[in-house]
């Protein structure tokens, strides 16, 4: 059933404290590395999204056991090994990062099985998993390197060198599952991209070695036998709160703290680039938790927003959050340019169109090409009309922007496809009634 979600008034001011569910990388990662040891491990905050339980369902299939409640989820797995018949159907459902990561995880298994996911992961490319894990040996079925895809693995997985060039965390990671699983040394010279893969590995033990430049990562780590188990308290995600944090700039005379946020270098792009714009934003409470930096998060309302030509540098640290920094772009003074984001078009649905056309719903002037998008700002920027938005892909973070914009710039708004964001952020609305109490009518 198609929810829709009606909103026609803007926010008012707050002064608010809030928390996040658990990141969602990190989530899907745990649960992967997790059903790779013989061991008890358990998670604590694990985000409960369809994505997150997608991959449960394959570890499920795959031979763990898991026992899940609200407050903490425990995995005891069958180690490197995965014992099914053949043809078995694996689901990824909506999540690319599941789908590409389980491929790799699979590489040493020589019973044929096949993987599927939802209308939007079907329409997504491949290719970046499929080049290096058929120099490990798998062998694949699949047309244009789309889903359905079918891969036999082998016992003796060969390892590689691989030049990874696009900044694709998923690519990298995926190598890196599939290199534990062979008897010798698999090296990866990767583009920079989200980094908590490795960082998993280093806490878990697993003998992997790191050089990084401005540019790349050097990766290399060895084959192994077992893998340690791994109890993990799950961070915020940066990802969800971004919804929140540009809410709150674009706000009145408001002031947000959210707690407990990963703050992952590779992942706040999102907090550089609004910093440039003139937006107050403040981390504090650092620590360090197992690899990762965690801190809270202060964000207090910007009335002097300015355009930016963001460098491109930013782009793989903030690719989820484009969407709601073009939204900020369209209140800033000024024209902002985005570029070489053609990445974003290969996301749940195509996120750079996706954004150009909310744009032109507002009446903000932008201009597209294949790979960037100028934003032409306007600070006095408040909307009378009626816009509706039809998420024909269910995109989750084409959802959460329009509302946001619906709940800061005005205009009646009608906003399809409510359970989209089911997908990777059950809690937006709930937590944005806390904020903004009234304003919203399902």
């Amino acid at each position: 059933m198609n929810k829709i979600l009606r909103i026609n008034k803007v926010v008012k001011s707050f002064n608010k404290k809030i928390f996040v569910a658990g990141d969602k990388s990190l989530s899907i990662r745990w649960v992967l590395m997790a059903s790779l040891s013989k061991k008890k491990s358990t998670a604590y905050n694990l985000l409960i999204s369809e994505d997150v339980l997608s991959a449960i369902k394959c570890v499920k299939k795959l031979g763990s056991k898991v026992k899940l409640t609200n407050k903490k989820c425990e995995i005891i797995g069958n180690g490197l090994n995965f014992n099914f018949t053949k043809n078995l159907l694996i689901d990824a459902g909506n999540s690319g990062t599941l789908g590409r990561l389980i491929l790799g995880l699979l590489v040493n298994s020589k019973k044929e099985f096949k993987l599927v996911g939802d209308k939007s992961l079907s329409k997504r490319d491949f290719s970046r998993v499929i080049i290096p894990l058929k120099k490990f040996g798998a062998k694949f079925e699949t047309k244009k390197n789309k889903l359905p895809i079918k891969m036999t693995g082998l016992d003796d997985p060969k390892p590689i060198k691989y030049f990874e060039k696009k900044g694709s965390a998923q690519c990298k990671s995926a190598i890196m599952f599939a290199g534990l699983k062979t008897k010798g040394l698999t090296s990866i010279k990767a583009k920079k991209s989200r980094s908590h893969t490795e960082i998993m590995f280093k806490h878990m033990k697993i003998p992997i070695k790191i050089k990084k430049t401005k540019n790349f990562d050097y990766i290399s780590l060895k084959g192994i036998k077992k893998v340690n188990n791994l109890n993990y308290k799950i961070p915020g995600d940066i990802s969800s709160c971004s919804f929140f944090i540009v809410l709150t700039i674009l706000a009145k005379k408001s002031k947000l703290l959210i707690k407990n946020i990963n703050i992952n270098e590779s992942r706040i792009g999102i907090i550089h680039i609004l910093r440039k714009m003139g937006a107050s934003i403040k981390i504090m409470n650092k620590k360090t938790y197992k690899g990762e930096n965690i801190g809270d998060i202060l964000v207090k309302s910007s009335s002097n927003l300015k355009a930016i030509n963001c460098p491109k540098y930013y782009n793989s640290s903030a690719i989820d959050e484009f969407l709601i920094i073009f939204l900020v772009a369209a209140k800033s003074k000024g024209i902002s340019y985005f570029k070489d984001l053609s990445e974003l078009n290969k996301k749940e649905s195509p996120r750079l169109i996706w954004g150009s056309k909310i744009l032109n719903y507002m009446g903000v002037k932008n201009i597209l090409t294949k790979d960037s998008i100028k934003i032409y700002g306007n600070p006095n920027l408040f909307l009378k009309k009626n816009i509706t938005i039809k998420n024909f892909l269910k995109d989750h973070r084409v959802f959460m922007m329009s509302v946001i914009a619906a709940s800061t710039i005005g205009g009646n708004w009608n906003i399809n496809d409510l359970d989209s964001i089911n997908t990777s952020f059950p809690d937006f609305l709930k937590i944005l009634k806390k904020i903004v109490i009234k304003n919203i009518n399902i």
